[in-house]
């Protein structure tokens, strides 16, 4: 028999010891509390239970010491208090800090509702070590946000494919991943962005399928099981850690897309898994009479303005940027999580000033979304100035003007020239706007040119799910087409959305498989497709290939030309231009002549030193005829960089082509990029597909 004292109140938890494991769970409004230790994951019976009272009870938090315990342990808990507070005694609960989670073979999720207990089908956490990354041996790579750019993908998804150039037993793995990251590196990214990696229930989704994404978390401290070869969760965080190594040696960083607005316990009818039956009315926004409040459309919010939730949520991040090496965190619906008590929104949130206060995380980089599904939109005044945030507004303007919505070219120009419309408040640094056109959230860029309307009857929804506002356009036929016209229109028109987001100042996100044209079959919410419809692709063809060559090509070519495209400060705009400092202009089809009006659909700035001499040319034409600009005066003359209208390989050719007329002649729905010859950059070669 296993001995015990009385343990000490933190870290909560389990902490091994010298001689057993120190146990700790807050539990404010709970009467009294047992600990379970089971003997497999899959046990369905304790082994022990160890009663934890008053005497073990240091504020909110309950705790105990049990010798002879170590590192591998499985254990849950049986909270008792007022039924009127949510509490289920009926119902084993994992530990929200468990490092690592077992039981998934018997876990049965309907087995959390009701009054019947769950002990022969609950989840346990696991005693894991606590021991920090060795930063020593693959120190972070520390990349400036100025030379940023991110590639989210599905940690799953990405290698499950057939044709993935991975060993079957690791598909679908984070140790089958590290095999892509040279692919990922020579492609030019320098982050790689992970759908969620947190243990979540895959059983949370709609019958038939399951959540694919991860967007249901059940602890915020585990790395999702299907993600790790073998079964053994105590291998979970070392494969983590091989990953972010194997990443570190490539110099890529690593980011997480963390849920901490919400959790996979649903609303007042869902199960009781973790959070809720330790405190349901502590980490959740609920009203007057207990009935729970929701702004992230999963049927719960989780409350983390409250002290013991931000504790909660620092000591998750801790864990995985100090034990697990990650680089950064995204935060979905970021938005909500800048709500206090009655979803009012803070003028300052508690949790992002704790973030910014905690020197373990001050060398982070953190992005998220600036709004919520309650409506909150917080783009220019989200109340945490070191964070990216993710700008729709860059994704909508883009795309509306290439599709050739009226209205559009005004807004064209602020997105093209920095978002000063947009971040009039602040200083708009680098790294304070995260572009993108397409992420895992909508349609793929080959779908955005192929789809007006979304097509997501596979996920048992009655096509209700997805955004049904998505600014796309099928240039002319729906779905797939053999027409070569309708074929030559996408061609260019992915090309013309990835090279105006290349092009922006600012930091740019590319979603998995946009550089070799993958569709979802127009499914624009693809959270439960655990298919080819979700998974990346790998056999291409010619028109595939093509593409992929022309994004390795444009990201090369944004990093020769940084200075000009994506310098530490903006650009100064003509008519704020001071001396001493290069400057953009803008025009229409005549120089110096923009015309933002409704019916415009054709646009052109240029770069020039500060000394007056053009660097840079960039026409854009949306319009459904060709139009002929003029271009500036160039000393040194011209050479074309990029013509999407141009076939593949030649419309972003490795060697710059000469350009000696002074005029341009750009086909409809096309864009083009030239470089003075004293400025232009070195060949772009490409590497091998």
């Amino acid at each position: 028999m296993t001995s015990t004292w009385l343990g000490r109140p933190g870290p909560l938890g389990a902490e091994v010891g010298a001689d057993g494991v120190n146990f700790a769970v807050v539990a404010p409004q709970a009467t009294h509390v047992e600990l379970l230790l089971f003997d497999q994951g899959s046990s369905p019976a304790p082994s022990r239970i160890i009663p934890l009272g008053p005497a073990h009870r240091s504020g909110d938090v309950w705790h105990v010491f049990v010798n002879g315990v170590d590192v591998g342990c499985r254990y849950g808990y049986r909270v008792y208090g007022p039924e009127a507070a949510g509490f289920n005694p009926a119902k084993v609960l994992l530990d929200p800090c468990a490092r690592a989670v077992d039981g998934w073979r018997v876990y049965e999720r309907q087995a959390g509702h009701g009054t019947r207990p769950n002990l022969d089908c609950c989840l346990k956490g696991v005693v894991t070590e606590r021991h920090p990354f060795d930063f020593t041996a693959a120190p972070r790579p520390r990349r400036p946000w100025r030379e940023t750019v991110i590639y989210e993908l599905h940690p799953g998804g990405f290698t499950r494919a057939r044709g993935a150039p991975v060993s079957p037993e690791e598909r679908g793995t984070l140790l089958g991943l590290c095999h892509l990251l040279p692919h990922l590196k020579s492609l030019g990214v320098t982050a790689i962005e992970l759908l969620p990696l947190q243990c979540f229930d895959p059983g949370s989704g709609p019958p038939g399928l399951h959540n694919y994404w991860g967007y249901a978390p059940i602890n915020w401290f585990s790395l999702h099981p299907d993600y790790m070869v073998g079964h053994d969760p105590l291998q979970a965080r070392q494969q983590m850690r091989a990953f972010v190594t194997a990443c570190h040696r490539e110099n890529l960083e690593v980011f997480v897309d963390v849920v901490y607005n919400h959790t996979a316990e649903g609303g007042d009818d869902g199960p009781a898994i973790s959070w809720r039956g330790f405190g349901e009315q502590l980490y959740y926004f609920c009203d007057s009479s207990g009935c729970h409040q929701d702004v992230s459309g999963c049927g719960n919010s989780i409350a983390a303005n409250r002290p013991h939730v931000q504790h909660l949520i620092l000591e998750s991040l801790r864990c995985w940027a100090v034990e697990l090496g990650v680089d950064g965190f995204r935060f979905d619906l970021a938005a909500a999580l800048t709500r206090g008590d009655h979803l009012a929104p803070l003028k300052e949130a508690p949790l992002f000033r704790a973030m910014a206060a905690d020197p373990l995380l001050a060398d982070l980089k953190l992005t998220g979304e600036p709004w919520d599904c309650g409506g909150l939109y917080r783009l220019a005044d989200f109340p945490a100035q070191d964070f990216g945030v993710w700008n729709g507004r860059f994704r909508d303007d883009v795309r509306r003007f290439w599709k050739g919505d009226q209205n559009t070219c005004w807004n064209m120009r602020q997105r093209l020239s920095g978002n000063r419309d947009l971040f009039a408040a602040a200083d708009v640094q680098p790294g304070r706007s995260i572009h993108f056109v397409t992420a895992h959230d909508g349609f793929t860029l080959q779908d955005l040119v192929s789809y007006t309307c979304k097509h997501n009857l596979a996920n048992g929804e009655s096509n209700r799910d997805g955004d049904s506002h998505n600014n796309s356009w099928n240039c002319g036929v729906e779905g797939p087409s053999s027409d070569d016209r309708v074929q030559t229109l996408r061609r260019r028109q992915v090309r013309n959305l990835i090279t105006s987001l290349l092009l922006a100042p600012g930091v740019p996100l590319l979603w998995m498989g946009d550089e070799v044209n993958r569709s979802q079959g127009g499914n624009n919410n693809s959270w439960c497709q655990d298919n080819l419809v979700g998974w990346m692709s790998w056999d291409h063809n010619p028109a595939q290939q093509a593409m992929g060559r022309y994004v390795r090509r444009l990201l090369r070519l944004r990093a020769a030309l940084s200075s000009w495209l994506n310098p530490s400060t903006l650009i100064q705009e003509q008519a704020a231009a001071t001396p001493l400092q290069p400057y953009r202009r803008w025009h229409g089809p005549k120089l110096n002549r923009p015309d933002y009006g409704a019916w415009s659909h054709a646009l052109a700035w240029s770069v020039h030193t500060a000394t007056g001499d053009v660097v840079l040319w960039c026409g854009l034409n949306a319009f459904h005829e060709s139009i002929l600009f003029e271009l500036p005066r160039c000393h040194s003359g011209w050479r074309r960089l990029i013509n999407t209208a141009l076939p593949a390989d030649d419309d972003l050719p490795p060697c710059p082509r000469s350009w000696p007329q002074d005029r341009m002649h750009l086909e409809s729905h096309s864009l083009a990029l030239m470089v003075a010859s004293r400025h232009c950059p070195p060949p772009l070669e490409a590497d091998p597909d």
